[in-house]
């Protein structure tokens, strides 16, 4: 009976102890399958979280808008780059991570990069605008303490052609100059501090990248041919004032822009300041005719020079005699456009001037535009110099806004970067009579006959045009050796519809050649950039006008 009681307690403990492990097994299994579900769950919650964010966010940050042509080329846009970042305080060997990266990475600067790994941060950045090949490799490296981050980087697909129409972005995608400057100036930059940004279409500019592009290899042909200091050309259409073209060379690559801020890179058609020399001869013979005291045959005294004290005007290529209206613009007598200042008088002068906009700053969508300088008091010779270019400063862009006024029915229109889809000729200012401006062109197309423009002839197109030689000021004296050269094309000059202006600074003669005067450089280049636009613009050649003759009225001989 013992034994069998023995036995029997035997047999419950160990059962006993069986259903205990069992139990101890279950209660574990249960606990180990109760966490791995709690960490799914919150690991599923943080990736729903991201999802969430990284929705929301792409849903309210939309980057800047793609920049197009008017014709829908894409100018800029923006790419997705990786951000190297590192945690120094998990660095384990800082020499060691630095050898590493520099052979994935040859243009580190190791000694920055060395003090940020051995400062005591929780955040350091490494080197932003990786390429995903540069990523893959500096992961396979395994180097702990180290990480990437998605950013957005600006992308302009044609380098340098139209760099300071477009302008450039900082690090962080905010524009620092030109048309991205403007963006962020018109409300982008408040919308994405704020993540409201509203989904931004493309925006549309006025230029023709084919335009542009052929603008800005002609210009740098000049640049070299003539061995000039630098250079600019636009080309505007008068009747909508939207810039077709905008070049200024030496310019910069905004990928990459480190050059921008160099001195000599500035915007020299909107930022530049300059005494535009006979091409502000068209604005002096504009205001003479519009006055109703001048006709295009009245006489003018050109005999001989003008006294100031020690300072005297005289003509380039003085005829020394008394010339018509016409002829002083085509043989561009400063003698002859000084005379039609004083006889106009200051007062009247300055009004014209100010009225054709060249004395205040024009509105554009560019940042980067200069304001004129002009005399603070305004004296005789302070005019009648004026009148033939020098005394008074101007931009190109200005100068060819102005112009523009004169050829398209004598009305000012605001210059604008953005593509117009609905033109509105009726929103301009008159600022001149429209027989002044038929008068004009006139003698635009003139000067292109018989005049300093005749190396802007285009064979299939009638161009007129004006040139403009100024000479520099060099500590406080003009200089004879040292020029600024520039010329005002119009075509077709039965009904302008543009206006091409060049500039050279500083030319030198070709071989064979004694001068470098604005007919013999700035006028070929406009020439040239007519040739080869016209057919983008949709002008096609009329070869039935070309041997129709430009007559001079009887009266004006």
């Amino acid at each position: 009976m013992k034994s069998f009681l023995r036995f029997d307690d035997v047999k419950k403990a160990f059962y006993l102890k069986r259903y205990r492990l069992r139990f101890l097994v279950s209660v574990f299994s249960f606990l180990f399958l109760y966490l791995g579900i709690c960490t799914r769950l919150i690991q599923y919650g943080r990736e729903n979280f991201k999802m969430k964010v990284e929705k929301s966010f792409s849903e309210t940050y939309r980057g800047r808008p793609d920049i197009v042509d008017r014709h829908g080329r894409l100018l800029a846009t923006d790419v997705k780059t990786y951000s190297l970042f590192a945690e120094p305080r998990r660095i384990i060997d800082v020499n060691e991570t630095i050898e590493l990266l520099s052979r994935v990475l040859r243009d580190l600067r190791l000694d920055e990069v060395w003090r940020k790994l051995k400062s005591n941060s929780g955040f350091v950045w490494i080197k932003r605008g990786l390429t995903p090949d540069q990523k893959a490799r500096i992961m396979e490296l395994g180097i702990p303490g180290l990480g990437f981050r998605v950013e957005t980087r600006r992308f302009y697909p044609d380098g340098s052609i139209a760099s300071h129409i477009l302008g450039f972005v900082d690090v962080d995608n905010k524009g620092l100059s030109g048309i991205e400057k403007y963006i962020d100036q018109s409300g982008l930059s408040d919308l994405r501090a704020v993540w409201r940004a509203p989904a931004l279409k493309q925006l549309v500019l006025s230029i023709d990248i084919r335009i542009q592009a052929l603008v800005h290899e002609e210009l740098k042909k000049a640049i070299k041919r003539y061995r000039a200091q630098a250079g600019g050309a636009l080309l505007l259409n008068v009747k909508t004032g939207e810039v077709i073209a905008l070049v200024s060379l030496p310019d910069f690559d905004p990928n990459n822009p480190l050059k921008a801020l160099q001195p000599n890179r500035l915007n020299r058609m909107t930022a530049g300041l300059f005494e535009m020399g006979s091409t502000i001869k068209s604005f002096t013979t504009a205001m003479a005719l519009d006055s109703g005291v001048f006709q295009l045959d009245t006489k003018i005294d050109a005999s001989k020079p003008l006294h100031f004290g020690h300072q005297m005007i005289r003509d380039f290529h003085g005829k020394y005699r008394a010339l018509a209206l016409w002829e002083v613009f085509i043989y561009s007598s400063n003698i002859g456009s000084a005379k039609e200042a004083e006889i106009l008088g200051i007062q009247h002068h300055r009004a014209f001037i100010k009225r054709i906009g060249l004395l205040e700053r024009i509105g554009i969508e560019l940042p980067e535009i200069a304001s004129p300088i002009e005399p603070h008091v305004w004296k005789k010779v302070n005019s009648m110099t004026i009148a033939f270019g020098h005394g008074m400063m101007t931009t190109p862009l200005q100068t060819a806004v102005a112009a523009a006024a004169l050829m398209n029915g004598g009305r000012l229109i605001e210059p604008t970067f953005l593509f117009k889809k609905n033109h509105n000729f009726l929103h301009g200012t008159q600022v001149i009579k429209p027989k002044t401006s038929s008068d004009l062109r006139y003698l635009y197309e003139l000067n292109a006959k018989m005049g300093s423009a005749r190396n802007t002839v285009v064979d299939g197109y009638r161009v007129g045009g004006k040139t403009g030689t100024a000479e520099k000021v060099v500590k406080g004296r003009y200089v004879k050796d040292r020029r600024f050269n520039t010329f005002l094309a119009a075509f077709p000059m039965d009904d302008p519809s543009y206006v091409v202006l060049t500039i050279i600074d500083e030319p030198k003669p070709e071989k064979g050649r004694v001068s470098a005067t604005s007919a013999l450089n700035a006028a070929p280049l406009a020439a040239e950039i007519i040739r080869r636009s016209a057919l983008f613009l949709g002008i096609h050649p009329d070869f039935t006008k070309e041997d129709a003759k430009t007559l001079i009225d009887p009266r004006y001989k």
